[in-house]
C-alpha cells in the first residue's frame, strides 16, 4: 500500500511537469500558486486527515483510552515533523535538535538515548565540533531518505564511539563530506538528507552528554530568508512523515502480534530500514496482562558494551519514564549469583528490583535490546512467561 503511495505521487509527478511544459508555466509558477490559495496548507491537512488511518489498522485497540493515546501521538508526531521540515527543515543552515525525547516519541524511542538530527544535503559539506565528556557511548550516522519517502531511512556512514578521535581537552571535529576528509570522516552520498546523532547513558544521573554544533562548510553564518518552495516542500514532507511513520509502526505492532508475550529477534534489514541502529540486535514484541498477571522474562546476558529493556504503549511510544519505572539496563539491574537476570512487568508492584511497571496500560510493545555484541558471540533470546502475580510472590518466598 505505502509503495503504491508514493508510486502514484511519482506518476503524478511526471505529468504534472508535462503540464506545466506545455503551458508554459514553471514549476515555481505553481508552488506561488499553491501557497497564495492556500491549497498547500489544505493538502497539508488532507494528508494529516489520511494518517489518522494508521488509528484504525487491523489489530490496533479501539478502546478510549488507546486510541486518546494515538491521537496525541499524531499530534506529537506533528509537532516533531513541523520542526524537523519547516522551523529546521533548511539543509544549508542545519540546526542539530533532538527529535524523539520526553514528549515526542516513535519507534520504541529509547529512554536510555538522547536523539539529536539535522537536516542536510548532499549538495554541501558539514562540520560537526564538540565535546565528548563522559556519556557511555556516542554514534554518528548519515542517513539516505526519510520517513516520507518510499525508501525509508538508508544507512549511508557512522562513526561509533572509540572510533571518534578526540583532542586531551576532550573536544572532537566531524567533517560530513562524499570524499574522506580529517581525523574523523563521516560519509555522505548524494542522497544524504539527515545526520543523527545517539547518545547513550549507561548511568544517566553520573554522567554528562556530549556538546555539539553542525555548521555548513560553506561559511553561511545565519539562514537565508524562508521561500514559498521551502514551506511547500516542507508541509508536503512533514504530512508525509507522519502518515508514514504512523503507518510503519502500527504495522508492526500489529505483527508483534503474532508473538504476544514473547521476544523474537526482530529482522535486522527491516529495523535498519528504519533508521534503527546495525550493532543492535533487537527484540520487539506485543504484550498483553489482565490485572493478576505479571510478565517474567530470563536471560543470561551475553558479552556485550551494555542492553536495556523497555515498555511501550501500543503505538511504540515508550511510556512516561519522568515519572515511572518502565526501563531497565546493565548498569541499574540486579542480577542472580549466575549472572542471569530476571525482570518482571506487572500492574503492581511485586517487591523485586528490576520491577517494570505498566502505567495503567493493559497491553503494548515492548524491545529487549542488546548492544554491540562482542567478537564470536551470539545473541541470546530472553526466555518469557505469564504467571499470576500471586503465585509468583507465594514462590519467591519460599
Amino acid at each position: 500500500m505505502r509503495k503504491l503511495l508514493f508510486t502514484f505521487l511519482k506518476v503524478l509527478k511526471f505529468f504534472r511537469k508535462i503540464g506545466l511544459k506545455m503551458s508554459g508555466k514553471h514549476e515555481g509558477d505553481l508552488i506561488n500558486q499553491r501557497i497564495v490559495s492556500g491549497k498547500a496548507w489544505e493538502d497539508f491537512c488532507d494528508q494529516l486527515k489520511l494518517a489518522g488511518s494508521s488509528l484504525l489498522y487491523p489489530g490496533a485497540p479501539g478502546d478510549p483510552f488507546q486510541q486518546a493515546e494515538g491521537l496525541r501521538y499524531l499530534s506529537r508526531l506533528t509537532r516533531g515533523g513541523l520542526e524537523a521540515f519547516i522551523e529546521y527543515g533548511d539543509p544549508s543552515y542545519p540546526v542539530l535538535r533532538r527529535t524523539a525525547h520526553e514528549t515526542i516519541k516513535m519507534g520504541a524511542d529509547n529512554p536510555d538515548n538522547i536523539y539529536l538530527n539535522a537536516q542536510i544535503s548532499g549538495q554541501f559539506e558539514y562540520r560537526i565540533t564538540g565535546k565528548r565528556n563522559t556519556i557511555d557511548y556516542v554514534g554518528f550516522f548519515t542517513q539516505n531518505g526519510n520517513y516520507g519517502t518510499s525508501g525509508g531511512l538508508a544507512p549511508c556512514g557512522k562513526i561509533e564511539n572509540n572510533q571518534l578521535v578526540c583532542e586531551p581537552d576532550g573536544s572532537f571535529e566531524v567533517i560530513l563530506s562524499k570524499s574522506p576528509k580529517g581525523k574523523n570522516w563521516l560519509k555522505m552520498e548524494e542522497e544524504t538528507s539527515m545526520v543523527m546523532v545517539r547518545q547513550t547513558f549507561l548511568e544517566r544521573k553520573k554522567e554528562i552528554a556530549a556538546e555539539m554544533r553542525i555548521d555548513n562548510l560553506n561559511g553561511k553564518k545565519a539562514p537565508d530568508p524562508i521561500t514559498p518552495a521551502q514551506v511547500d516542500e516542507g508541509l508536503k514532507t512533514a504530512s508525509m512523515f507522519v502518515a508514514g511513520a504512523s503507518l510503519l509502526f502500527s504495522r508492526w505492532a500489529k505483527g508483534f502480534q503474532q508473538h504476544t508475550n514473547k521476544l523474537p529477534q526482530f529482522d535486522p534489514a527491516v529495523s535498519d530500514a528504519a533508521g534503527g541502529d546495525a550493532s543492535i540486535i533487537y527484540y520487539h514484541s506485543h504484550w498483553k496482562l489482565a490485572p493478576d498477571e505479571a510478565l517474567i522474562i530470563e536471560v543470561k546476558p551475553p558479552e556485550c558494551d551494555t542492553w536495556n529493556f523497555q515498555l511501550n504503549n501500543y503505538w511504540m511510544e515508550s511510556l512516561d519514564y519522568r515519572y515511572f519505572n518502565i526501563c531497565i539496563n546493565k548498569a541499574g539491574a540486579a542480577y542472580e549469583k549466575d549472572g542471569s537476570v530476571t525482570v518482571v512487568v506487572s500492574h503492581q508492584d511485586p517487591g523485586h528490583p528490576n520491577w517494570i511497571e505498566t502505567c495503567g496500560h493493559t497491553e503494548g510493545t515492548m524491545c529487549w535490546r542488546w548492544y554491540r555484541m562482542k567478537p564470536g558471540v551470539l545473541p541470546v533470546e530472553p526466555g518469557c512467561h505469564v504467571v499470576k502475580i500471586k503465585d509468583w510472590k507465594d514462590r519467591e518466598k519460599r
